[in-house]
């Protein structure tokens, strides 16, 4: 397996295939956590530490444990079980190391337990993974994509949060203001990335 399928995984979970933005995976924290950069950078770094963790955990798990014991179909329960303890694992390490981003978080903290973008990586690594199953190639692109997925998030986050910040000083209508200009943006950078659709 040459690194050229390595850079492409990269680029095209991360551009291409945009788990936000034309996947519209992940929308609750993106939403609720972009208002300011500060905690937009802190929860991009969480998830991708709980999304490239979880590809590697759950693509072990389920060739290792699941296929052999012919119990695939509770691979979602236990890719749960698998994000919820990772979360609980940076939980802890913001709570005790940074309160501020801990209190800035707020409950989309423990909220990535339930972030749809780090499950359906963690299964398309699974469903969409055609090159070597269950081998350590294989291993290696599943993690490559998810660190990919987790860049992707991390650039929509910041800067959907830079261009909020800026909005909240703008001069807006007022019932432009909050949600309906975040999701007008959002929109137009969605049509901005679908853009890049067909570059690799």
């Amino acid at each position: 397996m040459s690194w050229t399928i390595f850079f492409t995984a990269i680029i095209s979970s991360m551009l291409i295939n945009n788990v936000v933005l034309l996947r519209f995976l992940g929308v609750c924290p993106f939403l609720g956590v972009s208002k300011k950069t500060e905690s937009g950078l802190a929860m991009s770094i969480a998830v991708m530490f709980v999304m490239v963790m979880a590809a590697l955990v759950t693509y072990l798990l389920y060739y290792l444990v699941l296929v052999p014991l012919n119990i695939e179909y509770i691979q979602t329960i236990a890719f749960i079980l698998i994000i919820a303890s990772f979360v609980q694992l940076v939980e802890m390490f913001i709570k005790r190391f940074s309160k501020k981003i801990y209190k800035s978080l707020g409950i989309y903290l423990p909220l990535i337990t339930t972030n749809c973008a780090i499950l359906g990586v963690a299964v398309a690594n699974i469903s969409e993974n055609f090159i070597d199953y269950g081998t350590l190639p294989g291993l290696a692109l599943a993690v490559t994509t998810a660190f990919g997925a987790a860049l992707g998030f991390g650039l929509i986050m910041f800067s959907f949060s830079t261009i909020r910040e800026r909005l909240e000083s703008a001069n807006l209508p007022e019932s432009w203001k909050g949600v309906p200009v975040a999701l007008v943006t959002a929109g137009i950078m969605a049509l901005a990335f679908l853009g890049l659709a067909g570059i690799v």
